[in-house]
């Protein structure tokens, strides 16, 4: 029996089914998703929900060995951008050009309804032993 908060029933389902070094990416609205990786929309209107709203929720549910974000992300860090210290692992920081090619390797993208720019991550599957 599941014993941990509810998520969107595709989010559930796609966190499920991930294996190790799987990827998912959770992004702000303007993220572009390239053709490959599942897409879920979690979108409702600007702002809503919010990456750090995405992201505590996923945290309860995936074992994250790996987390990377885009340079730009730490250079606007002052406030402007996710508090990434929700993340159980530091991030890695790779170029935003960079960070989009990954998202072509992503099993899944979390789209959000995030309206400030590089708000970002990529996770990263662990195992839980």
């Amino acid at each position: 029996m599941k014993r941990r908060p509810l998520l969107h029933a595709e989010l559930s389902h796609a966190i499920a089914c991930m294996g190790h070094g799987d990827m998912l990416v959770i992004g702000d609205a303007g993220l572009p998703i390239p053709p490959g990786p599942r897409r879920i929309d979690l979108a409702v209107t600007a702002g809503i929900p919010a990456v750090d709203e995405v992201l505590c929720a996923v945290l309860s549910e995936l074992q994250v060995e790996r987390a990377i974000v885009a340079t730009e992300a730490i250079e606007r860090a002052a406030g402007q951008v996710p508090d990434w210290c929700l993340l159980p692992v530091a991030p890695e920081a790779v170029p935003h050009e960079d960070f989009k090619r990954l998202c072509q390797q992503a099993r899944v993208m979390v789209r959000t309804g995030e309206c400030t720019p590089y708000a970002n991550v990529i996770l990263i599957a662990g195992v839980t032993f």
